[in-house]
């Protein structure tokens, strides 16, 4: 008797195990097919597009790229900011998620976004033309950061700068893998040939860190 008990008591045991597997299966599709929308609300409440638009500088008429756009979460508060006469660049390594983005820009009616499909080391972002380059959480994605940052400069004008959008762990210890040490940012952007201008602190879970190729810098500086 007590054999036969502990055999059903297994069985159900084993149903529950796979109604509990296939309900957490179907919650992560769910997340995965989860309306763009959605999703960036949640992420744009603790990283509020305008609030950081006007804290790294974003004006009209600016022609900026961001590298790792993914389906546009910030791309299109940016191409609404620079407005008609400026212009974004929107690359990704992801040639799925630019279309998606190419048929969300021309659902909403905005028409200053160039999609790039560019390189693992080489965003391939037209030659002096950017006036910025950023980043939102797609740092600690980069397979080789300090060859992809080195590989923008071209892209930048005399003035132009990186703005790096980071997770940081010491602020957000869940982030985990997702994040990435101030120590190790600017230790790899010096590598790159880039020099801090500044670090905003204000966002509850990322730092904005702003730099500049050193060569604009200490050209500067002999002039002064």
């Amino acid at each position: 008797m007590i054999g036969m008990m502990d055999k059903a008591f297994l069985r159900i045991l084993l149903v529950c195990t796979i109604v509990v597997f296939t309900v957490t299966t179907i919650s992560a599709c769910q997340q995965e097919k989860e309306e763009p929308d959605d999703w960036e609300h949640r992420h744009n409440s603790y990283q509020p597009p305008e609030q950081v638009m006007d804290s790294i500088g974003v004006k009209p008429g600016m022609i900026i790229a961001e590298v790792g756009a993914g389906r546009g979460r910030y791309v299109v508060h940016m191409a609404r900011r620079v407005g008609e006469s400026g212009k974004v660049y929107a690359n990704d390594i992801d040639e799925e998620k630019l279309e998606y983005l190419g048929f969300r820009c021309k659902r909403d009616s905005i028409y200053n976004v160039v999609t790039v499909l560019g390189e693992v080391t080489d965003p391939l972002l037209p030659p002096g033309e950017l006036d910025m380059v950023y980043m939102i959480n797609t740092y600690h994605h980069l397979e080789k950061p300090a060859e992809l940052m080195k590989n923008i400069i071209p892209s930048l004008k005399p003035d132009g700068v990186l703005v790096i959008i980071e997770h940081d762990p010491v602020k957000y210890p869940a982030a985990g893998s997702h994040s990435t040490s101030q120590e190790v940012l600017f230790e790899q952007a010096d590598e790159a040939g880039y020099e801090l201008v500044r670090v905003q602190t204000f966002l509850s879970r990322d730092n904005i860190n702003i730099f500049r190729p050193q060569k604009i810098i200490e050209h500067r500086n002999e002039h002064n």
